[in-house]
């Protein structure tokens, strides 16, 4: 709009103006000889008018009709004014132009009470929003105004000479005094700065009511105005002496006022707040400690302050971290509570997975994640061979992603969303998430494998039914036909043995054969169920048979083990370590294309461990593992054990099982 335009540039102007009055005012005060250098050089008004006009004016060209932006903008030329005032005072003083001296001290006073009254009483009452938090508040602002008026008056009244006391080579006149007023000036003076100081103080105490009576987010908002106007009410109280801190305070000012009214980053007051504290106490602390085991090892060895330091050193740098640490933690309990201690919140969550069914422990993991990061959503998702994806609240199109890692192998995703009404500082989200991320860690690879052994547990339901539908049909349609066959045969020998011998010998011979063939059936139906090698040859024997037959020509195999170390193991382990080198061996003949393969059994306490090595082009990493792979997995996993494929230090195919057995 045209005229948000025009109230840009007109607070651009007196910017201008200020940046031009203060400098000016510096340069005439430096010029000034000693003997009329004012007492204080560094007042909080040099601070107000080299901050506020500037930051007021870029929040005016943010908000041109906030009126808490023309209050700095306002206050901090009157800051300006007051420093260029006051110098010129003093240099017209100096060169014996004592009226000029006057009327510029009219000037200085005006500005700097009404200065004052706007930024240290109208302003904090006003902030954030721009208007009183209430009508109960206006008698503070009446009698803040009343006071400042009567400062002006009695400032332009003063009788001579300065009732304040100091020291100038001359009195500087003052062309409006009012003698009558020679006796009750300082009682009056003194009166009125307690009522503007207790005005102030009132202004600050706004603020904490706001803070007390405000949503969640609006308290972020105010924290930055509190903090700042606090530690300048501090060092106002103070007086005289602390002004050169106040100077340097009031440049925090305007920048805090500034965050509060856009919005930008209201939450690092947490981040600001906490580090300020950690650092104090740390800095208190350590120096305690230091000083204190130097001052015992100096008087423990005596003439020796070398040892003393370095005791001290020793001993302070061994309480750094801890202390750290603990001070972290009071500071983030005290400005979050509970909800803010990432210790509380991992203790928290172990204890909401620990009551929650395994099935829905991640919920329990999301909630807990989203009430300590204060986020509007947070979700997990197990990345396995069915996905699996929780979620609480909303993560939004865009989240923050992080990879959940389990021993080095991911596991996972965690995704954060937006930061929720009531977020904490960012760098208290770190340190949540640093706290949480091993324990979700934990549970997303916990799910995972109890998702792999519920399907584990269905893929050896569904194999052991197939395996007795096969048994049934094998038995049933082939073996139970035959032997049906071969009792009709039996039959019809019967019947021909007295009328026709020579028919019965044909009968029994085809009968001969017939058994020859349900020989067989029965020897191929036991074979798939226990391969007979293991109980002729032993394991060690079976091993070395099937390396002998399923290697081809030009392969040369070597087999490694001692068969008294073999013997009495389960039946179980045997056969899932006879099928697991013929998978192997089947691998090697298929895509190895390798000419040389070592299989290596042996038993150590407690475990059994097998290691099929060859020297051909390796693992196929970019394809998928076929039923093949999958199947030696599950029987390792079938009897707790563990079996992987990796490609080997020089090169071909590893692929290393291990079994637990009973001691």
């Amino acid at each position: 709009m045209k005229e948000d335009q025009g109230w840009r540039t007109f607070a651009w102007v007196i910017a201008a103006a200020a940046l031009v009055l203060t400098p000016v005012g510096i340069m005439i005060q430096l010029g000034i000889p000693a003997e009329w250098q004012p007492h204080i050089l560094w007042t909080p008004d040099l601070g107000v008018a080299a901050t506020f006009p500037v930051v007021g004016a870029f929040l005016v060209s943010q908000r041109p009709r906030l009126s808490v932006a023309w209050l700095m903008c306002a206050g901090g030329l009157l800051g300006s004014v007051n420093v260029f005032f006051t110098a010129l005072s003093f240099s017209a003083a100096a060169h014996d132009d004592m009226t000029t001296a006057g009327v510029a001290r009219w000037f200085s006073v005006a500005s700097w009470a009404a200065g004052g009254l706007l930024l240290a009483v109208v302003l904090p009452l006003t902030s954030p929003t721009g208007r009183l938090p209430s009508p109960r508040w206006r008698p503070v602002v009446v009698v803040a105004v009343a006071a400042t008026v009567a400062e002006m008056v009695l400032s332009v009244l003063r009788p001579d000479p300065d009732p304040a006391g100091y020291a100038w080579p001359e009195v500087i006149h003052n062309p409006l005094e009012v003698r009558a007023l020679a006796e009750v000036y300082p009682a009056a003076w003194q009166v009125l700065q307690y009522v503007i100081m207790a005005c102030v103080v009132a202004a600050l105490a706004s603020l904490v009511v706001r803070l007390r009576t405000a949503d969640p987010a609006t308290r972020r908002q105010i924290a930055w105005p509190l903090i700042a106007f606090a530690g300048y009410v501090a060092f106002y109280v103070m007086g005289e002496p602390m002004w050169a801190v106040a100077t340097a305070w009031t440049a925090v000012i305007p920048v805090a006022v500034l965050f509060s009214a856009l919005r930008y980053r209201l939450y690092g007051i947490d981040t600001v707040i906490s580090r300020a504290f950690v650092a104090a106490g740390l800095i208190a602390s350590v120096s305690a400690v230091y000083f204190g085991v130097g001052a015992v090892s100096s008087f423990l060895v005596s003439g020796y302050h070398q040892v003393g330091g370095l005791a001290a050193a020793l001993f302070a740098g061994a309480f750094f971290q801890p202390l750290r640490r603990a001070l972290q933690r009071v500071v983030d309990r005290t400005l979050y509570g509970r909800a803010g201690d990432p210790a509380l919140l991992a203790e928290r969550l172990t204890e909401e997975v620990r009551r929650a069914d395994p099935a829905d422990a991640l919920v329990s993991v999301v909630t807990v994640v989203r009430d300590g990061l204060a986020v509007d959503g947070v979700a997990v998702e197990v990345t396995d061979g069915r996905p699996r994806y929780v979620e609480s609240g909303d993560v939004g199109p865009s989240p923050r992603q992080i990879t959940l890692v389990w021993h080095g192998e991911p596991v996972g995703r965690l995704m954060i969303g937006r930061p929720g009404a009531r977020r904490f500082a960012a760098a208290h989200d770190e340190r949540v998430i640093t706290t949480l991320l091993p324990h979700v860690a934990d549970v997303a690879h916990a799910v995972r494998m109890a998702a792999d052994l519920q399907r584990s547990r269905e893929r050896i339901l569904a194999a052991r039914e197939e395996e007795r539908r096969r048994l049934r049909r094998d038995l049933h349609d082939g073996l139970g036909q035959t032997l049906g066959a071969m009792a009709m045969t039996i039959n019809m020998a019967r019947m021909s043995l007295s009328r026709s011998p020579s028919a019965a010998d044909g009968l029994l011979g085809d009968l001969r054969a017939e058994m020859d063939a349900v020989t067989s059936d029965i020897r191929d139906l036991v074979y798939g169920l226990r391969p007979p090698a293991l109980d002729d040859l032993g394991l060690a024997g079976a091993v070395r048979a099937l390396a002998e037959e399923s290697l081809p020509a030009g392969v040369g195999g070597a087999v490694e083990s001692a068969e008294e170390d073999l013997e009495n193991l389960p039946a179980a382990v045997e056969v899932a370590v006879y099928r697991i080198v013929q998978e192997a061996l089947n691998n090697v003949r298929r895509h190895a294309h390798a000419s040389r393969v070592l299989i290596a059994v042996e038993r150590t306490r407690g475990e059994l461990r097998l290691r099929v090595a060859d020297d051909g082009i390796g693992p196929l990493t970019r394809v998928r593992a076929g039923v093949g792979m999958s199947s030696m997995r599950e029987r390792a996993a079938e009897l707790g054990g563990s079996c992987v494929v990796t490609g080997g230090d020089t090169g071909g195919t590893v692929v290393e099982a291990r079994f637990p057995l009973s001691v």
